[in-house]
């Protein structure tokens, strides 16, 4: 008997091609598509301020206070030598997801049914709707690294186990690509490393299911101490770390009123007769860190700015700090506060880029910068009202998901999770560690907290993810 329905493949015949729908690949570049989706609808990478002092050092071949020579060639490379400027994007972007993916799938998140692409695609769309991820993963700046930083010192400190030599060297080359692009970085991860080295000797005596790994992290850290200064000595003769640390931490004293009271207290009458150029201007000091460090009629103008001004500001910052350290540690509290609730999408971004034109405009080729004078944001489509309707959702999700971050550290060391109860209060402390370093050793901004704040939602979410499968099973 022969079967004469159409669709029976009869026998000896050729097998039918599946043409059925590849969801788990489909998430994934939905995932990389949501992350990039701000340049996508700018029609060019977003930008910074800064973004075109991190461009300029590779034409200068020198350092600048705060702009990285590291970050500048990694624009460099992955746009083919500003070929393109999408290759950056694209690699923050991979970058992220693939981080993502290694978390979920070293604490074992998801529905077991789902493949871990899947989930990695899923769990990206959903944080580039719910948290200004991606606004920081489709920009020229090294912002989103510092989040990374801290998901490839867990991976490597606490779930090494679960990675290949490949993606171990991977995570690896991530993490010190962070830690040489900004040395607010190098600083939270000093910090923690010493936290895997307290979860390492506490881990047994609590009784936790957790085994972290302490070489691994500290040797990164220790690499990129002793590769920075190496790496600027050969290329513009001196052993030093990116500079303006000094000027940033004068400029929270300012903020705080601590220098101009110190300079009132003990400048001399003829201010000629002092070690410190600033004494001829304490009567006109600025009363915000922001005009000290910006303004072009500041003091710190007048007394040599960023090249020249730097050891004065070191040695007057030791001398504040010792003569008020009461005051200095109540106002890098309040400090540390204030930073820890600033999490505004979009802070700088619809502000008039003066360097970054010019950058632009003079060092980059014509095709760059016609594409970048084209983009929405420096067509006023990137306004204010446009991250005030963004941020109805971010800021009230940033908020729950940091105080879920403390009902996870209980939750998962009451239920036997212990890598995740860690996780979240490696998290917690990560954020509290971030506001610190950015708040009372510099100066709060709404970027430096909401560049990292995307975390605690993924811990969150990752969470819900396991209460609901328990739960379910």
């Amino acid at each position: 008997m022969t079967n004469d329905t159409p669709d029976a493949e009869q026998p000896g015949s050729p097998a039918r091609p599946n043409v059925g729908i590849d969801w788990p690949r489909l998430a994934l570049w939905g995932g990389l598509m949501a992350l990039a989706g701000p340049a996508i609808w700018n029609g060019f990478a977003i930008v910074f301020f800064d973004t075109g002092g991190y461009i300029k050092r590779i034409f200068d071949w020198g350092l600048e206070p705060g702009r990285s020579f590291f970050y500048g060639l990694f624009l460099y490379g992955t746009s083919g030598g500003w070929l393109s400027f999408w290759g950056p994007v694209l690699a923050q972007c991979g970058a992220s997801l693939w981080l993502i993916h290694l978390v979920l799938r070293a604490h074992g998140t998801g529905p077991a049914t789902w493949q871990p692409r899947a989930r990695a695609g899923v769990t990206a769309l959903i944080l580039s709707l719910l948290t200004g991820i991606a606004w920081y993963s489709s920009q020229l700046m090294p912002d989103i690294l510092l989040p990374l930083l801290v998901l490839s010192l867990w991976l490597l400190g606490f779930k090494g186990y679960t990675l290949s030599v490949r993606e171990r060297m991977g995570v690896t080359a991530i993490a010190l690509l962070c830690l040489l692009s900004h040395m607010s970085g190098m600083a939270l991860a000093l910090g923690l490393v010493l936290v895997t080295i307290i979860a390492r000797l506490l881990a047994p005596r609590l009784g936790w299911t957790i085994a972290p790994r302490i070489l691994p992290p500290a040797a990164i850290v220790a690499a990129s101490l002793i590769l920075m200064p190496l790496a600027h000595l050969s290329v513009v003769g001196k052993a030093v770390y990116t500079p303006g640390g000094s000027a940033f931490i004068f400029g929270r004293l300012v903020q705080d009123g601590l220098a101009q009271r110190y300079l009132a207290e003990n400048c001399p009458t003829d201010a000629a007769a002092s070690p410190f150029k600033l004494c001829a201007y304490r009567d006109r000091m600025p009363q915000t860190a922001n005009d000290f460090l910006w303004h072009t009629d500041s003091p710190f103008r007048q007394i040599g700015w960023w090249d020249g001004a730097e050891p004065e500001l070191a040695a007057l910052s030791k001398k504040i700090i010792a003569a008020y350290p009461g005051e200095f540690l109540s106002t890098a509290l309040v400090a540390t506060g204030e930073q820890m609730v600033k999490i505004h999408t979009g802070d700088g971004l619809d502000e008039w880029q003066e360097v970054t034109r010019w950058v632009f405009a003079t060092l980059l080729p014509e095709q760059q910068n016609l594409g970048f004078l084209a983009a929405r944001q420096q067509n006023g489509g990137v306004t204010q009202s446009l991250f005030n309707a963004l941020n109805l959702i971010h800021i009230p999700v940033g908020y729950l998901s940091m105080l879920g971050l403390v009902i996870v550290t209980g939750w998962g060391f009451r239920q036997g999770r212990h890598d995740l109860g860690a996780l979240a209060l490696f998290t917690l402390l990560a954020l509290l560690g971030n506001a610190f370093i950015n708040g009372a050793l510099s100066n709060p901004h709404d970027r430096y907290q909401s560049r990292l704040v995307w975390l605690a939602t993924l811990v969150v979410v990752m969470a819900a993810i396991e209460w609901w499968e328990r739960r379910r099973t």
